[in-house]
């Protein structure tokens, strides 16, 4: 008798984010069964609720403490902001001016969106640590772009945007209602409940990821019901994704070059890169929903693209750092002896 070979434990490729690919799903679920009638009002309504819960998760998380100590440097966290909220913006601006047709309409509004939205914490501590950089200063420099981007990713939407995303009397309530109110009652409840968000994260963390698959589908079956899908072409997407690829090719390259001119050492320029040229999914989606209303359809597709993209291209940057790596020399025998840093 022949003998079975062992099965091997299933992996995921690691080109490929699992979340991403439930993002995916979620879409294309969506496309197939997108929700109308009332079963979307529910979705609407458990939608909205979700993201009110995203942000009082944000807020309970955030410890204000490690805020205020990551400002000894400010420096590198200026160049991040700037990147983020300056470098982004500019880059948009320019890409809808050298494509007109390719980003018009909604597009273009979710490139210009894209472009506002704050930079990641989870992925870009992970991608750091794994680079071998500056953990202490990704997760600050996160919590900074995130706290940031509360105010400035709304209000420069507004103002790079224009109609499509309006904050009328109406839109700044629903602004303060779904993501600022909610971030202050976690952060003033941060001490009664903060240990146990903390100690049930294993269980808190597939809530967050349902919460913003949630908000996906309900965006996506709004478009279905308005036939925006008719309007991006096989060719405009592939554009689109050319668009995105030169974004981030420009991200990486001035984050690199500025940190090597600020004179940055080499586990703050790995954070300034990974944290500079990242842009949260995570937060903006629900921001999306918020702004956009029923039009967030393809307004979040640049989003979700650049998304897996700054992953992909990141973590193989990540992989390379770390095997650079400086290595430390045995140290010579001798009164003069002192290890020696090589910075491969």
């Amino acid at each position: 008798m022949e003998r079975s070979k062992p099965q091997r434990p299933f992996r995921w490729p690691k080109f490929l984010d699992p979340y991403v690919t439930a993002l995916i799903a979620t879409v294309a679920l969506a496309a197939l069964l997108p929700a109308s009638g009332g079963a979307e009002a529910a979705t609407r309504t458990a939608s909205e609720a979700a993201i009110v819960l995203l942000f009082f998760l944000y807020g309970v998380r955030l410890s204000t403490r490690e805020t205020l100590a990551g400002l000894r440097r400010i420096r590198l966290h200026t160049l991040i902001l700037l990147s983020t909220f300056v470098l982004f913006p500019l880059l948009g601006l320019v890409a809808l001016r050298l494509a007109p047709d390719l980003l018009a309409g909604q597009l273009g509004a979710g490139l210009l969106f894209l472009s506002v939205v704050p930079s990641t914490v989870q992925s870009s501590v992970a991608l750091t640590s794994t680079a071998g950089g500056d953990i202490a200063a990704a997760i600050c420099a996160g919590t900074y772009s995130s706290l940031i981007g509360l105010a400035a990713t709304p209000l420069l939407a507004a103002w790079l945007i224009g109609s499509e995303v309006s904050l009328s009397a109406d839109g700044l309530l629903r602004i303060g209602g779904q993501l600022f109110a909610p971030f202050v009652a976690g952060q003033l409840l941060r001490r009664r409940i903060g240990g146990f968000v903390a100690r049930n994260k294993r269980v808190l963390g597939p809530v967050d990821r349902a919460s913003i698959l949630l908000v996906v589908y309900v965006a996506f079956s709004a478009g279905m019901n308005q036939g925006v899908w008719s309007r991006v072409t096989p060719v405009r997407l592939l554009g689109l994704l050319a668009v995105l690829a030169v974004l981030l090719a420009v991200a990486l390259a001035f984050t690199q070059t500025v940190a090597r001119f600020a004179g940055l050492d080499r586990p703050s320029r790995i954070a300034m890169v990974m944290c500079g040229s990242q842009k949260s999914l995570a937060n903006g989606l629900p921001m999306a929903a918020v702004l956009f209303g029923g039009r967030a359809a393809l307004a979040v597709l640049p989003l979700m693209l650049y998304h897996q993209m700054q992953l992909m291209v990141c973590a193989g940057l990540a992989g390379r750092w770390s095997r650079s790596a400086p290595v430390e020399r045995p140290a010579p025998v001798g009164p003069s002896a002192s290890p020696v840093a090589v910075d491969g």
